[in-house]
């Protein structure tokens, strides 16, 4: 059973019981505020859309510096050319809860068109917020269109009467991007 607007309703089962399923809805709440915050109050653009049964976030701020894995380790490293961070959030639009394992790729392209660049989102860890993103090197302020397109996810899914979602991926485009970059 789908709903209308596409989200496949969580049901009561012995796998996700009454109480459960209030607890993964209460984490999607706060992530839906996390998010709310990111996208409203620290980025310079920001919004979401549901598409199926996902919900897809963008967020668009300055390029910034992150741990790195290297050598067996954690390397700081700041932006080299890279002036713009873009971070993503896909949602399960049922609960509100972060959908890991994703292999996003992201594609931006000016007022004209043009496609600047495509690359893969990987998760990143931040302090309050996981998301997949990176930095990126765009040519000037101003307005782009973003693409945002994954596969549907291939972790396994617990759950017989709720684990039967997210069998397509999906693609999203968000027009009228606000870009503001750092310093070139």
């Amino acid at each position: 059973m789908t709903s209308s607007d596409g989200a496949t309703p969580l049901v009561p089962s012995d796998e996700g019981d009454k109480k459960g399923l209030e607890l993964g809805r209460a984490q999607g709440e706060a992530l839906t505020r996390t998010l709310r915050h990111m996208t409203g109050e620290i980025a310079h653009d920001g919004r979401e859309v549901q598409s199926g049964e996902y919900l897809v976030a963008y967020a668009v701020e300055e390029a910034e510096g992150m741990y790195v894995p290297k050598n067996g380790g954690l390397e700081w490293t700041e932006p080299d050319e890279e002036n713009a961070h873009i971070e993503i959030a896909v949602r399960d639009a049922a609960d509100g809860r972060l959908i890991p394992g994703l292999k996003i790729e992201a594609t931006v392209m000016d007022g004209d068109g043009n496609e600047i660049g495509t690359h893969e989102m990987p998760l990143l860890w931040h302090p309050y917020l996981y998301h997949y993103g990176r930095n990126w090197k765009l040519p000037a302020d101003g307005s782009y269109t973003l693409k945002v397109r994954f596969d549907a996810p291939s972790f396994a899914r617990h759950d017989e009467k709720n684990g039967k979602r997210f069998l397509k991926g999906a693609e999203v485009t968000f027009d009228d991007v606000k870009v503001k970059r750092g310093q070139d």
